[in-house]
């Protein structure tokens, strides 16, 4: 599986806030890319331009003591990024981060950081040598299982996409999956949209894009393996 160049910049910044010791886990598209890789799964995946996290401390971190924590462990790294906040985290609503060129202020990527949310199981990743903190393979799949139990599976197809991906390389432990999407605090719901609006959920499939110019599997192919995958816990 081949990195670009981007995503290879983003594994480094992650490295540099973990060894920095701000109370920040990773979650996402590079925490599974991460996770993938380990477990050999060799084939192209769908590139990411952003970094996900979640922010756990005492108390709730202002922008400015969050803007700068960042920031500072960037410089110890070694890592000539500017670091600036476009939107504070809220109810039901993430901060937003701007890394961006400090010359000429372009901004390369971004990162979206929940604050404070439940607490979810994490492990050591490495991938090239850089280590980080992220989100357990098992958290991930019932993350993944909550968001296209609902109807917001046809904006979600992203989740589809990866438990697609998942279905290659990871047994599916239907008992953990239940007791971590309890630990959350949440619940499956029907799954009426994947199961029974398939015509819609092939349509939102087709209007997704692939970026970097990787190979979109078949709707088909995807569908079918994440419905055998997920047996266990449909209705």
């Amino acid at each position: 599986m081949n990195l670009t160049a981007e995503e290879k910049l983003m594994y480094t910044v992650m490295k540099a806030i973990f060894d920095s010791g701000i109370p920040i886990s990773f979650k996402g598209s590079m925490v599974l890319k991460a996770w993938l890789i380990e477990a050999g799964y060799t084939e192209e995946t769908r590139h990411t331009v952003d970094i996900d996290a979640n922010w756990n401390s005492d108390t709730p971190p202002t922008a400015g003591q969050m803007t700068e924590s960042l920031q500072r462990a960037l410089e110890k790294g070694g890592i000539d990024l500017k670091v600036c906040l476009y939107r504070m985290y809220g109810e039901g609503r993430s901060a937003g981060f701007d890394l961006a060129e400090i010359n000429t202020g372009e901004v390369l990527f971004s990162m979206d950081i929940d604050v404070n949310r439940p607490v979810s199981s994490t492990q050591i990743y490495a991938v090239e040598g850089l280590h980080f903190r992220g989100v357990s393979p098992v958290q991930m799949i019932a993350d993944k299982l909550a968001a296209i139990s609902t109807d917001k599976v046809f904006r979600r197809v992203k989740d589809v996409v990866d438990l697609y991906y998942i279905s290659k390389v990871f047994y599916f432990n239907r008992d953990e999956v239940m007791q971590t999407l309890k630990d959350s605090g949440r619940v499956l719901d029907t799954f009426h949209g994947f199961l029974y609006r398939t015509d819609d959920l092939r349509h939102s499939y087709e209007k997704f894009r692939f970026a970097g110019g990787i190979n979109k599997p078949p709707f088909d192919e995807v569908y079918r393996s994440v419905k055998s995958y997920i047996k266990a816990v449909l209705p």
